[in-house]
């Protein structure tokens, strides 16, 4: 199965991207501008249901979405790659690395669902399990993790790409997987290096449950909290997002 992709640069050092819930891998906007492609290869994975794999079915799960990128870096002839997970992405990219840890040299993860289950309440079950079929209940977390301050034009914007760009059955097994997967044991004590960057003002994804997450996991990792961005810095603040992405990146 030949994998389709988006890619940008031509450096030496290969970094696989996996997106977020709501994203696909054209959803990355300015920030692909800023990127370093004299020094890097970027390669962006749409998961099945999603953006050029709409049409793809299956299990909508992490271990699907790892499977699926360990075979498009053997398709690109990747053997040792650095990983970049945003969101749901992250927690992707952790269970990439609990399947071939020697293959991943650096780990990043931006605004990142942590390797444990993630409870949700009564009200958040109604919220995010039912975001497959409601545009409003899409727009309401969009709006919470962005800390409610994005504009209803945007907010409409990335609402309407998600709803055009994914299926419902594809953005409801991911959510189901994504919350209940529980990967601590598989990762914690890894010592690849990590960085981890969120937005001050990502009302869900915080510094403080990082740093009882992310940075109690991995023993070489550093966290970065970016300002004036919520969770998707590329769209608030892609010039800083680049800068720190790159600078950790570099060797």
């Amino acid at each position: 199965m030949t994998i389709p992709h988006r890619r940008t640069g031509t450096g030496d050092h290969p970094v696989l991207v996996l997106h977020d819930w709501f994203g696909t891998s054209a959803g990355w906007s300015p920030f692909l501008d800023y990127l370093d492609g004299r020094t890097f290869s970027y390669a962006f994975l749409d998961y099945r249901g999603y953006g050029d794999r709409k049409d793809v079915t299956g299990a909508y799960t992490l271990a699907e979405i790892a499977a699926d990128a360990l075979a498009l870096a053997d398709q690109l002839g990747w053997d040792r790659f650095s990983v970049v997970g945003h969101s749901m992405g992250a927690k992707a990219a952790q269970q990439l690395l609990a399947e071939a840890p020697s293959r991943v040299r650096k780990l990043v993860g931006l605004a990142p669902v942590p390797a444990g289950s993630y409870p949700l309440d009564e009200a958040g079950e109604q919220l995010f399990y039912g975001a497959a079929e409601d545009r409003e209940k899409r727009f309401a977390i969009l709006d919470l993790v962005t800390g409610q301050r994005a504009g209803r034009v945007w907010l409409d914007r990335m609402v309407d790409q998600s709803l055009r760009l994914s299926t419902p059955e594809a953005v409801d097994g991911y959510v189901r997987d994504w919350t209940t997967a529980d990967l601590e044991r598989r990762i914690s004590g890894n010592p690849v290096p990590v960085k981890v960057i969120v937005g001050e003002y990502d009302l869900a994804l915080t510094t403080d449950l990082m740093r009882g997450t992310w940075l109690e996991h991995y023993p070489n990792a550093e966290l970065e909290e970016l300002s004036g961005s919520g969770h998707y810095p590329m769209y608030e603040a892609p010039v800083a997002l680049a800068s720190s992405l790159e600078s950790f990146l570099h060797d």
